[in-house]
């Protein structure tokens, strides 16, 4: 026997989602309180957040300087990496 499908308004939409985003609260518990599907839920959500990306806060003085220590630190490794490889190529190509 075929399921009816539930039609839900847009304004019952927003409201549910509000509860997740700005109360914070899991979509399962959301979900269970509303009598709806989680996955519904979680569609209405990502759909949600899709359409209106939150901004982020910009970085502090001390988050500055760790991305930049984290940036000179992944180009030294990158070079490191890239001298490695072809060390191993040309001792590999030696051995033959």
């Amino acid at each position: 026997m075929a399921r009816q499908r539930r039609n839900f308004s847009p304004e019952y939409k927003d409201e549910a989602v509000k509860m997740v985003i700005e109360g914070s609260r899991p979509i399962t518990q959301v979900a269970r309180e509303l009598g709806i599907v989680e996955g519904t839920l979680g569609n209405w959500v990502n759909a949600y957040r899709r359409e209106n990306p939150a901004e982020e806060a910009p970085l502090s003085i001390f988050e500055r300087a760790r991305l930049r220590e984290l940036e000179k630190e992944v180009r030294e490794l990158r070079m490191k990496n890239e001298f490695l490889g072809k060390a191993a190529a040309f001792f590999a190509q030696e051995y033959r």
